[in-house]
Protein backbone atom coordinates (compact mmCIF):
# COMPACT_ATOMS: atom_id res chain seq x y z
CA UNK A 1 0.00 0.00 0.00
CA UNK A 2 1.46 3.51 -0.99
CA UNK A 3 1.65 5.63 2.00
CA UNK A 4 -0.80 8.09 0.30
CA UNK A 5 -3.81 5.85 -0.55
CA UNK A 6 -2.93 4.85 3.38
CA UNK A 7 -3.51 8.69 4.09
CA UNK A 8 -6.62 8.81 2.31
CA UNK A 9 -8.02 5.36 4.28
CA UNK A 10 -6.80 7.26 7.36
CA UNK A 11 -8.99 10.58 6.31
CA UNK A 12 -11.99 8.35 5.60
CA UNK A 13 -12.83 6.84 9.10
CA UNK A 14 -13.41 9.85 10.70
CA UNK A 15 -15.53 11.71 8.31
CA UNK A 16 -17.80 8.35 7.96
CA UNK A 17 -17.69 8.74 12.18
CA UNK A 18 -18.96 12.47 12.41
CA UNK A 19 -21.89 11.56 10.92
CA UNK A 20 -22.53 8.28 12.22
CA UNK A 21 -22.12 6.39 8.79
CA UNK A 22 -20.86 2.86 7.65
CA UNK A 23 -19.04 2.34 4.20
CA UNK A 24 -19.58 -1.07 1.67
CA UNK A 25 -17.68 -1.76 -0.99
CA UNK A 26 -18.03 -3.70 -4.02
CA UNK A 27 -14.78 -4.60 -5.99
CA UNK A 28 -13.80 -5.96 -9.34
CA UNK A 29 -10.75 -5.29 -10.84
CA UNK A 30 -9.17 -3.98 -6.96
CA UNK A 31 -9.81 -7.44 -5.75
CA UNK A 32 -10.35 -6.16 -2.34
CA UNK A 33 -7.60 -3.89 -2.44
CA UNK A 34 -9.96 -1.49 -1.47
CA UNK A 35 -10.90 -3.31 1.80
CA UNK A 36 -7.21 -4.08 2.02
CA UNK A 37 -6.35 -0.57 2.64
CA UNK A 38 -9.73 0.69 4.47
CA UNK A 39 -9.08 -2.56 7.45
CA UNK A 40 -5.03 -1.58 7.85
CA UNK A 41 -6.54 1.55 9.54
CA UNK A 42 -7.30 0.46 13.03
CA UNK A 43 -10.30 0.81 14.48
CA UNK A 44 -11.89 0.61 11.04
CA UNK A 45 -14.43 -1.83 12.64
CA UNK A 46 -16.58 1.17 13.71
CA UNK A 47 -16.78 2.29 10.16
CA UNK A 48 -16.64 -0.32 7.58
CA UNK A 49 -19.71 -2.51 7.27
CA UNK A 50 -18.39 -5.22 4.81
CA UNK A 51 -16.58 -5.50 1.23
CA UNK A 52 -17.86 -7.26 -2.01
CA UNK A 53 -15.33 -8.79 -3.69
CA UNK A 54 -17.34 -9.71 -7.26
CA UNK A 55 -14.69 -10.66 -10.19
CA UNK A 56 -16.72 -12.78 -11.82
CA UNK A 57 -20.21 -11.78 -13.59
CA UNK A 58 -21.40 -14.57 -11.69
CA UNK A 59 -20.29 -13.32 -8.67
CA UNK A 60 -21.68 -9.63 -9.75
CA UNK A 61 -25.26 -11.20 -9.91
CA UNK A 62 -25.47 -13.91 -7.33
CA UNK A 63 -24.13 -11.04 -4.91
CA UNK A 64 -24.56 -7.76 -5.80
CA UNK A 65 -27.98 -8.65 -8.05
CA UNK A 66 -26.17 -6.86 -10.76
CA UNK A 67 -28.82 -7.83 -14.01
CA UNK A 68 -27.65 -9.98 -16.52
CA UNK A 69 -29.41 -8.07 -19.08
CA UNK A 70 -26.93 -5.52 -18.03
CA UNK A 71 -23.88 -7.23 -18.55
CA UNK A 72 -24.18 -8.55 -22.04
CA UNK A 73 -25.85 -4.71 -22.97
CA UNK A 74 -22.62 -3.12 -21.84
CA UNK A 75 -20.60 -5.82 -20.58
CA UNK A 76 -19.06 -5.69 -16.43
CA UNK A 77 -16.83 -2.72 -17.01
CA UNK A 78 -19.52 0.04 -17.91
CA UNK A 79 -21.19 2.51 -15.63
CA UNK A 80 -24.46 0.67 -15.94
CA UNK A 81 -22.59 -2.18 -13.59
CA UNK A 82 -21.34 -0.33 -11.32
CA UNK A 83 -24.42 1.34 -10.56
CA UNK A 84 -25.70 -1.85 -9.93
CA UNK A 85 -23.04 -3.10 -7.81
CA UNK A 86 -23.77 -0.24 -6.22
CA UNK A 87 -27.38 -0.58 -5.62
CA UNK A 88 -26.17 -4.04 -4.92
CA UNK A 89 -23.78 -3.36 -2.22
CA UNK A 90 -26.07 -0.71 -0.52
CA UNK A 91 -28.76 -2.80 -0.16
CA UNK A 92 -27.33 -5.99 1.03
CA UNK A 93 -25.80 -4.04 3.92
CA UNK A 94 -26.05 -1.22 6.56
CA UNK A 95 -23.73 0.91 5.03
CA UNK A 96 -24.65 4.71 3.78
CA UNK A 97 -22.16 4.89 1.49
CA UNK A 98 -20.50 2.67 -1.60
CA UNK A 99 -17.93 2.87 -3.53
CA UNK A 100 -18.18 0.20 -6.62
CA UNK A 101 -14.98 -0.30 -9.51
CA UNK A 102 -14.61 -2.70 -12.26
CA UNK A 103 -12.07 -2.55 -14.91
CA UNK A 104 -9.66 -4.05 -17.02
CA UNK A 105 -6.04 -4.33 -15.40
CA UNK A 106 -4.29 -6.21 -17.81
CA UNK A 107 -2.51 -7.36 -19.11
CA UNK A 108 -4.87 -9.25 -21.55
CA UNK A 109 -8.71 -8.69 -21.68
CA UNK A 110 -8.69 -5.49 -23.63
CA UNK A 111 -10.80 -4.42 -26.77
CA UNK A 112 -10.37 -1.36 -28.73
CA UNK A 113 -13.63 -0.18 -27.34
CA UNK A 114 -12.48 -0.60 -23.94
CA UNK A 115 -8.42 -0.85 -24.04
CA UNK A 116 -6.61 -2.45 -20.87
CA UNK A 117 -6.80 0.46 -17.83
CA UNK A 118 -10.39 1.23 -18.61
CA UNK A 119 -11.82 1.40 -15.26
CA UNK A 120 -15.43 2.52 -14.19
CA UNK A 121 -16.14 3.65 -10.60
CA UNK A 122 -19.29 4.54 -9.00
CA UNK A 123 -20.11 6.29 -5.22
CA UNK A 124 -22.91 6.16 -3.80
CA UNK A 125 -24.67 7.49 -0.93
CA UNK A 126 -28.15 5.44 0.57
CA UNK A 127 -31.10 7.94 -0.54
CA UNK A 128 -29.23 9.42 -3.22
CA UNK A 129 -27.58 9.63 -7.25
CA UNK A 130 -25.06 7.60 -7.62
CA UNK A 131 -21.72 9.10 -9.38
CA UNK A 132 -20.02 7.29 -12.00
CA UNK A 133 -17.06 8.03 -13.23
CA UNK A 134 -14.70 6.29 -16.48
CA UNK A 135 -11.40 6.75 -16.61
CA UNK A 136 -7.93 5.15 -18.67
CA UNK A 137 -5.08 4.01 -15.79
CA UNK A 138 -1.87 3.90 -17.37
CA UNK A 139 0.51 1.59 -16.46
CA UNK A 140 0.98 -2.74 -16.03
CA UNK A 141 -2.05 -4.41 -13.57
CA UNK A 142 -0.14 -3.27 -10.69
CA UNK A 143 -0.50 -0.17 -11.54
CA UNK A 144 -3.91 0.00 -12.83
CA UNK A 145 -4.90 -1.79 -9.37
CA UNK A 146 -3.10 0.55 -7.56
CA UNK A 147 -4.52 3.61 -9.07
CA UNK A 148 -7.67 2.29 -9.17
CA UNK A 149 -8.26 1.93 -5.51
CA UNK A 150 -6.47 5.38 -5.28
CA UNK A 151 -8.74 6.72 -7.14
CA UNK A 152 -11.92 4.31 -5.46
CA UNK A 153 -10.77 6.62 -1.94
CA UNK A 154 -10.86 9.96 -2.89
CA UNK A 155 -14.32 9.38 -4.48
CA UNK A 156 -15.50 8.33 -0.98
CA UNK A 157 -13.58 10.80 0.75
CA UNK A 158 -14.97 13.79 -1.61
CA UNK A 159 -18.20 12.71 -1.35
CA UNK A 160 -18.03 12.61 2.66
CA UNK A 161 -16.40 16.15 2.33
CA UNK A 162 -19.47 16.90 0.60
CA UNK A 163 -22.32 16.20 3.59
Amino acid sequence: MTPEIRLLAEQIGPALLAQNWQLATAESCTGGLISAAITEVAGSSAWFDRGFVTYSNEAKVELLGVSLLTLHAHGAVSEQTVREMLAGALARSVAHVAVAISGIAGPAGGTEDKPVGTVCFGWQRRGYPARCLTLHLDGDRAAVRTAGTRVALEGILSLLQEH
